[in-house]
Parts: C-alpha cells; structure tokens; sequence
C-alpha cells in the first residue's frame, strides 16, 4: 500500500518480500555506524519487517516504510515516522535511511520533506522531531533542510544524541478584503 509519492519516490508499506533487501542495508556497518546498536541480524531485520507490516503496532498511521526509487524500481531504504517518548513527552520522529549508492542525490531530504509534510498535513502532527548521533553531519543537514533547528544534546542509556524539532506551520491569516468606500 502506498503511502506517499514524491517526483523521484514512492514511500509504501514493509512487504515481507522486502525482507533481503533490508538486510541487505542493516548489515552494512558503513549506513548503520550512526546507529547504537550498530548492524542487524537477518532474524533482527525479520522483526522489524514483521513489526512494521501494518504500521506501528501500537499507531498504525505511523511506521517505517520502504522507500522505492521510482527511475530504476529498486528498494532503497526506509522511511517513515516512528512514535518515542522523550523525557516523558510523546513524539514522532521523521526516520530516514538509503542505500549508499542514493546517498548525495537530495533522496533522503526528499523522502524527509515528503514525510514531515505527511505528518503535518495528512496526520495533523503538531510537532516532529529528529533523534541524531552527534558525529552524524548528513542527517543533519537533512533535518536543517526541512525546516528543524537543534533543540538540545541529549543523553539516554544507549548514548548521547541531538534532538532537532520543528513545529507544524502555521497557516498564514487569509487577507482581509480591501474595501473601498465611494464618496456619496
């Protein structure tokens, strides 16, 4: 089921037919450094595929989603929006990861703007947020380029981390009609 459309990617639910080309990603040591806990097994990357079938378990609107290049219909990634509590506060996260070969071509900023939009319009989210190893530039600049600002380093049991959030846009206040009153 598809999620979202960009001009370059369609953004749909996890098939358990996507499950070798996710591994294919969690294995890499190189797109799972910026992770604490680092690659994923294949019966790890089984789970996730599983959890994630029908969107979040516990929100089913929210969920990791596989990320297809539409040029060449490949499997490039995950992304999506994943629901945390953050110092006893609810939050959802824009979550994004591709295939190293789809790095440098604005695909994960793409996909990002796509599903903040999603979140904000589709979703009426007031606020989304991005959860960043400090050491991890890319993502970012990723998060700055779809209107966040680092709120604060945080720490928690699995490391130190950046939280970048934005707030939904306000709607701007519809002009007000210019009437014109005639002399009588």
């Amino acid at each position: 089921m598809t999620i979202l459309e960009t001009t370059r990617l369609v953004l749909r639910r996890l098939l358990p037919s996507d499950l070798d080309d996710l591994y294919a990603l969690y294995r890499d040591p190189e797109i799972r450094r910026f992770f604490p806990e680092g690659t994923l097994t294949y019966k790890e990357t089984r789970e996730e595929v599983e959890w994630f079938l029908n969107g979040h378990p516990a929100h089913p609107e929210l969920g990791l989603w596989a990320t297809i290049h539409k040029e060449d219909n490949a499997f490039i990634g995950r992304c999506g929006l994943l629901p945390w509590t953050i110092e006893g506060r609810p939050e959802v996260e824009v979550a994004y990861l591709l295939a190293k070969e789809y790095w440098g071509q604005g695909l994960g900023t793409e996909a990002a703007h796509a599903v903040s939009q999603y979140g904000f319009e589709r979703l009426g989210l007031s606020r989304l947020i991005c959860v960043i190893d400090p050491d991890n530039q890319a993502s970012m600049n990723v998060a700055r380029s779809i209107g966040m600002t680092l709120e604060k380093a945080m720490h928690d049991d699995k490391g130190s981390f950046l939280l970048y959030s934005m707030s939904r846009p306000t709607e701007p206040e519809p002009m007000k009609r210019q009437t014109r009153r005639v002399a009588g």
